[in-house]
């Protein structure tokens, strides 16, 4: 889970084939994950270093703002 915005995995089906007309009963749906990049960074807080677990949306915008 992402420490900043608190992104977690997100749950659906995969679809295996495109449904369209007398297949749309017939295409399989299994379960699936979808999971959010996350990367572990060192962020200075108070003068002690953090470690944190941020997906790569709030790695950028934290990047883009410390500059």
């Amino acid at each position: 889970m992402c420490s900043a915005c608190g992104k977690k995995t997100a749950f659906g089906r995969n679809i295996r084939h495109k449904s369209t007309g007398r297949w749309q009963r017939k295409a399989s749906r299994t379960p699936r994950f979808f999971r959010p990049n996350l990367r572990t960074q060192v962020v200075w807080r108070d003068g002690k270093p953090v470690r944190l677990t941020l997906c790569t949306r709030c790695l950028r915008s934290e990047l883009k703002t410390a500059v």
